[in-house]
């Protein structure tokens, strides 16, 4: 209900090393005091602390969210949040072991902070779906924790809400988990983003048919994240591939926009069979999009590479003003759950919800938090009446606090508050119990 209330305070100078050079040893002892205050009160870099209106708007869109994924028909579903490093070791293909946050057990294990969910989606769908022969659709809201550098000035805790759906290869089920990602940011209040779209099977296909060393591959890989027309250009000049797959190589980071462009480079002739099947997908993929009416959000772009290595098809990312980073992503990843003795295909997405409430901060765009909760000022000699009278408002399904104010003071205090800002609710209250916009105010001083 009154999310500041606002007094006159008189104003002082802390001065933490004295007035004289030569300050007395209490005065030290006291300075050194604040310095570990100061050390205690603060969190490492990359970490923040959630609280007040942000801390309910995000349990609101974590519910949104939620509620999105349900109408799927996906089953909650919670890991812990510290696992084996096996389970995102290098074969994997997730994260870097640098970027992970690692110690060590009293037996000798060496465990790792989630640094992604998938595997450890993996890992459950493998444990207590392996026998199922319908799809399996699970959901989750995990932390998740990367070690990245600090000149990075990312995030190393995030929070995400994200979907795995197993056992279904189709591209009917690359659209459900994509059309879930638009839906999710749109039930945040998300109206100007973007979906970006590429195929990791076309790729793979490009590298093979380029017959490109493993030197070669990272060096193009470069060149495509850094979209370097000129170095891309430079580089098909160079390596000993068939011109056709030169002529795919030096623009490919040209080669994105919509589904105009699928059509133009399946018609090219200069697809090998792996990339042709890659461009085949993403076209039906399209006409899946477009009929949903999602295409004026949806861009496919053949110069944009993953940092997920396990990725084998269709993956994506959704961006939008004001954050840095995506909002949301995702992509079909068929052979990671054999690593965990589960071949079935499979595709997931994640909302990173940090990221995704960054951008409606800085677009204001951040919805305003009313605070309805009742308030019962009381003195000591009222007190069971109060509890009484605020037991009676929680019965009824409404919150209250209670404020134990003997002299009275705190509540002059609204009322001042109140008076100064002109509210016209300080002209309906009284001494015995007020209803109005900001909600109940109950005296029983």
């Amino acid at each position: 209900m009154f999310s500041a209330i606002k007094g006159k305070s008189e104003s002082k100078t802390f001065k933490p090393f004295g007035d004289a050079a030569g300050a007395s040893s209490d005065e030290h002892h006291a300075c050194a005091m604040v310095r570990e205050m100061i050390g205690i009160l603060h969190i490492p870099e990359g970490l923040r602390d959630i609280y007040g209106p942000e801390c309910i708007n995000k349990s609101r869109f974590e519910k949104a969210i939620k509620d999105c994924m349900h109408s799927y028909g996906y089953s909650d579903v919670v890991t812990p949040t510290f696992e084996y490093f096996d389970i995102f070791n290098k074969e994997r293909g997730t994260v870097s072991s640098r970027n992970m946050f690692k110690f060590d057990d009293r037996d000798g294990n060496t465990l790792v902070l989630r640094p992604d969910v998938t595997p450890s989606l993996a890992r459950v769908a493998a444990k207590y779906y392996k026998d199922c022969v319908m799809p399996v659709r699970l959901c989750y809201r995990a932390k998740q924790y990367i070690n990245h550098t600090s000149l990075q000035g990312k995030l190393k805790e995030t929070t995400q809400l994200g979907v795995e759906y197993y056992n279904d290869d189709s591209v009917c089920a690359d659209f459900e988990v994509i059309s879930l990602a638009i839906e999710s940011v749109k039930a945040c209040g998300v109206k100007n983003f973007k979906v970006v779209i590429g195929n990791a099977e076309f790729f793979k296909g490009l590298f093979e048919a380029a017959h490109l060393s493993e030197a070669e591959e990272e060096e193009l890989k470069s060149l495509i994240e850094q979209k370097s027309i000129f170095g891309l250009e430079a580089f098909a000049e160079k390596c000993d591939a068939p011109d056709s797959v030169k002529k795919i190589i030096s623009g490919l980071a040209e080669n994105y926009g919509k589904a105009e462009i699928l059509k133009e480079l399946a018609e090219s002739g200069l697809l090998s069979e792996t990339c042709h099947h890659a461009v085949e997908r993403l076209t039906a993929l399209s006409e899946l999009i477009d009929d949903a009416g999602y295409g004026e959000h949806v861009t496919y772009d053949f110069s944009f590479l993953s940092k997920f290595s396990y990725y084998t098809g269709v993956f994506f990312k959704v961006i939008t003003y004001g954050s840095g980073e995506p909002i949301a992503g995702g992509g079909r990843y068929d052979s990671l759950t054999g690593q965990f003795g589960f071949e079935v295909p499979a595709i997931g997405m994640a909302v990173t919800l940090d990221y995704l409430m960054m951008s409606l901060e800085n677009e204001k765009l951040l919805p305003a938090i009313e605070d309805k909760c009742a308030v019962i000022f009381y003195s000591e000699q009222n007190t069971g009446a109060a509890l009484k009278k605020a037991g009676d408002i929680r019965s009824k399904g409404k919150a209250v606090r209670l404020v134990r104010d003997d002299d009275g003071s705190l509540i002059r205090t609204v009322i001042d508050y109140m008076t100064e800002k002109n509210n016209d609710d300080v002209n309906r209250f009284t001494r015995e119990l007020e209803t109005a916009d900001i909600g109940e105010i109950i005296n029983m001083i």
